[in-house]
């Protein structure tokens, strides 16, 4: 069986694939293993998945390698671009089926997961624009040779998403990759398989031959490590830790030398000067680090006030997450779910105790929200050192930090003295203040004034440890792309 009746509050029934898509089919594992997904918001097993194991990757590898040595090769951009603008449309067609199961099986807010298959459905447009767009260039050396650039595929591409944007990720992921040509071989996170799967029956509808996409679900230990080490795969791309993204790159440089691209953790910076506008500064940092229950590779966890402010501020931002409302994904004012899995749920917890024990104020939350599901309750630190491991390490949870900062050399050495790069942010109402801190920050994006505002026509990514290359943008087909220069003699020989 590779389908099961399930239902959720927003939707009702409907079919949950179970299987590993490959082909353009859902077909049980090899080895016909299986495990359990969990409800985060209850606690309790919702279905259980095919797992697959390293045969299943070999079959799924051979599948995508065959499509792109046969009729995906022949495709045509303008047809590439047409397959992703269908895609776009069917997730939006089926975008209160797709968030439901995303709220199920991921624990965020129906409301939230509804905007995250509509930003899903822009990022594959996007893409399906790119796709005939992608040209070379004629380079003018001399009047005896004609030499030219063209941007080729790099091939099977295996995908590794997170649990956190099970569909944006997956969007994120396919876009690029089909437009330049590429096929693939993509796996969940083992907490969150149901969406990505039932996204999957869209691909098949959207017109894609069998084996340009393929999606499975399995363990990173297992399936990821697969994929990684794979000789039959030419490039892996990973969003996670960066613990994992170590481990890839090791496994990419052991194998085949294969292309890697990683978008890692973080623990972003952000700062708010005496002269911002308070009330702005607020929703905008209670935004930036609650958002997605703190679970956020960008999530501003470190927060820096001016002196000036910085009493007004810790009094407002505490009424502020104090009112955020925590609770089923389902209701139609939740803005907080439950954490992803109980072990999650116990590492954000350890986090607080080491912040407690390290003499850290609890300014608000440090608790569990209610007795069942992993909730936790918003929880602001103050009055921490920079050495603290609640100020140094990422949490991935909802849980931040707040500091006093007095001169802007002072918090931009502290912004700066972490190991990751991935994003950071400053709110002042002096544009001169703005761009010059902003040119200071070491990180890969900076706002200015709000947080958290991905786009899919803007670059994504990390400095330092927070990752190597870009998500999102045109600079993401540079992850899928390789350089292919040719130098055609036009006058005579030159050595007789």
């Amino acid at each position: 069986m590779t389908s099961v009746e399930l239902s959720t509050p927003s939707v009702g029934k409907y079919t949950q694939p179970t299987g590993l898509f490959i082909n353009n089919e859902f077909v049980k594992g090899v080895e016909g293993k299986s495990f359990e997904t969990i409800n985060p918001t209850t606690e309790e097993v919702i279905c259980s998945v095919h797992e697959a194991t390293e045969k299943d990757v070999d079959i799924a590898v051979a599948a995508a390698r065959k499509a792109f040595e046969g009729p995906w090769k022949k495709e045509t951009p303008e047809n590439r671009g047409k397959l992703l603008v269908n895609l776009a449309n069917l997730m939006e067609k089926n975008v209160d089926r797709l968030a439901a199961v995303e709220s199920l099986d991921n624990g965020k807010a129906f409301s939230i997961a509804k905007g995250d298959v509509g930003m899903a459905a822009g990022c594959l447009r996007y893409y399906g624009g790119w796709a005939d767009k992608i040209e070379g260039k004629v380079i003018d050396t001399n009047t005896d040779t004609f030499s030219y650039t063209k941007q080729e595929p790099i091939g099977v591409c295996g995908q590794i998403i997170p649990w956190n944007f099970p569909l944006l990720m997956w969007a994120w992921k396919i876009g690029p990759a089909v437009a330049t040509g590429n096929t693939i071989v993509l796996k969940t996170a083992e907490q969150t398989p149901l969406s990505a799967l039932v996204a999957a029956e869209l691909i098949k509808e959207a017109g894609f031959p069998p084996g340009v996409v393929n999606i499975i679900s399995g363990f990173g230990k297992i399936a990821g490590a697969a994929i990684s080490s794979h000789m039959g795969i030419d490039k892996v791309a990973f969003t996670g830790s960066t613990i994992v993204g170590r481990q890839i790159m090791k496994a990419a440089a052991m194998s085949n030398l294969k292309k890697v691209t990683l978008e890692l953790g973080g623990k972003s910076p952000n700062i708010i000067f005496n002269d911002a506008d308070i009330d702005n500064a607020i929703s905008w940092v209670n935004f930036g680090i609650f958002f997605n229950h703190g679970q956020c590779c960008c999530a501003g966890s470190r927060i820096y006030v001016q002196s000036g402010i910085y009493d007004k501020f810790v009094q407002q931002f505490k009424a502020r997450a104090t009112a955020n409302k925590v609770g089923d994904p389902f209701a139609a004012d939740t803005f907080q779910g439950p954490q992803i899995s109980q072990l999650q749920y116990d590492r954000i917890m350890g986090y607080i105790d080491e912040g407690k024990k390290a003499g850290a104020t609890v300014v608000t939350g440090g608790e569990r929200h209610g007795n069942k599901g992993y909730f936790i309750q918003p929880t602001i630190f103050a009055d921490v050192t920079e050495d603290m491991k609640i100020v140094q390490e990422e949490i991935f949870g909802p849980v931040c930090t707040i500091s006093k900062f007095e001169t802007e050399e002072e918090v931009l050495h502290s912004a700066n003295d972490t190991t990751y790069g991935l994003a950071a942010a400053v709110h002042t109402q002096n544009l001169n203040t703005a761009l010059r801190v902003s040119n200071a920050l070491r990180a890969g994006t900076i706002w200015v004034n709000q947080y958290n505002m991905l786009h899919h026509q803007v670059p994504f990514g990390g400095y330092k440890e927070s990752g190597i290359g870009r998500e999102l943008g045109e600079a993401a087909l540079a992850n899928y792309t390789q350089t292919k220069s040719v130098s055609i003699r036009l006058g005579d020989a030159l050595f007789g």
